[in-house]
């Protein structure tokens, strides 16, 4: 993010920068991670899946609701976001 402050003057969305060593602070950052866990354990090797496996992956992660969205899909606000600023 080395150009943060020009992502935020054209977005005007405020980045901010998590402290190293500080999981607490990247919450759903780490339960991502725990969710790509479950199809991709740690440590293994994803040299061996395909591109479209990996996309099938990150659909299922994609289209599964959450907690944090109200139990709406990450997909679902991805969409609702881009259709509020076209």
């Amino acid at each position: 993010m080395h150009a943060n402050k020009n992502f935020t003057l054209a977005t005007h969305i405020q980045v901010h920068f998590c402290d190293p060593q500080s999981p607490w602070q990247r919450g759903t950052n780490e339960n991502t991670d725990g969710l790509l866990r479950q199809y991709l354990p740690k440590g293994m090797d994803i040299s061996g899946f395909s591109r479209v496996q990996l996309n099938a992956i990150a659909r299922q992660l994609d289209e599964r609701p959450r907690k944090t969205l109200s139990f709406h899909t990450p997909a679902e606000m991805f969409s609702e976001c881009v259709a509020s600023t076209g």
